[in-house]
């Protein structure tokens, strides 16, 4: 039987921030294999593990889909492979994924996850994308990142307001989209929320790879560096980002909710 471990990633308390399924395979698996395990799972994102000479591969899916980049299934990973001993608690976790050498390192209860820096550039809007975001005006901000579109807002209440029509937003052929706000929160810099009904996650609780373009955004608005992102989902959770070249140190907690094992593998 393979382990299969539920994590609540960028929170230091159960039943907050994103759950993410974390699997350690024994081996190669096919990919539609890995695919229904993660259907099953239905989480946002499910990372699969197998551990190689200089690290571990990993992969993450979503319910629909495999994707280039994770944040929080990264985190939950890595948190997964010190909590079970698979690494030194000193130890760094290195991590073979679509997106490149990820690394991964603790500090007490800190883990700092070193990703590639996504920075959002001008684009005009794809038809229906400001509609589906309750019909913000044409003078709303957006850009592109790598994965993501970009909506930059001023108010948090207006952030917090939104209830995205799905299905329109479904229509947008993007990874998902990432709507951001100054903070009102004393605590935080940023605020944001992201929605991805593309890949069957209506809005994800704390995306750590979106933070990779809020990252380069809010410092070079701000003029600070690091600070610290708080994404304001019903869920919520806290990201500490410092932006280092082209690259972003992505910060977060985590806790296990629930340990098992996969007992059906054909």
């Amino acid at each position: 039987m393979l382990p299969l471990h539920l994590i609540d990633a960028f929170t230091p308390a159960p039943f907050a921030g994103n759950p993410a399924g974390v699997c350690l395979l024994e081996g190669p698996q096919p990919d539609d294999w890995l695919q229904a395990v993660a259907r099953e799972m239905n989480q946002a994102e499910t990372a699969f593990l197998q551990r190689r000479d200089d690290g571990f591969g990993l992969r993450w899916f979503t319910p629909a889909a495999e994707v280039d980049l994770c944040g929080h299934a990264t985190l939950a990973s890595a948190h997964f492979l010190w909590e079970e001993g698979h690494l030194a608690r000193e130890e760094a976790a290195r991590f073979h994924t679509r997106s490149g050498l990820l690394t991964a390192t603790r500090a007490a209860e800190w883990i700092s996850l070193d990703f590639p820096a996504t920075p959002p550039g001008p684009c005009t809007p794809p038809p229906r994308l400001l509609e589906a975001l309750g019909g913000l005006g044409p003078e709303t901000p957006v850009l592109r990142s790598r994965f993501d579109y970009f909506v930059v807002l001023e108010e948090p209440a207006a952030l917090l307001a939104l209830r995205p029509d799905v299905r329109l937003l479904r229509e947008v052929e993007t990874r998902g989209v990432i709507v951001t706000t100054p903070s009102d929160r004393p605590a935080a810099d940023f605020l944001s929320r992201f929605f991805a009904p593309g890949i069957l996650v209506e809005e994800d609780p704390v995306t750590g790879s979106a933070h990779c373009a809020l990252a380069p955004y809010w410092t070079a608005r701000l003029g600070r560096n690091p600070l610290i992102g708080y994404q304001a989902s019903a869920r919520g959770g806290t990201v500490r980002v410092e932006l280092a070249g082209d690259r972003v140190l992505l910060g977060g907690q985590a806790v296990t909710t629930l340990k098992g094992f996969l007992a059906q593998r054909d």
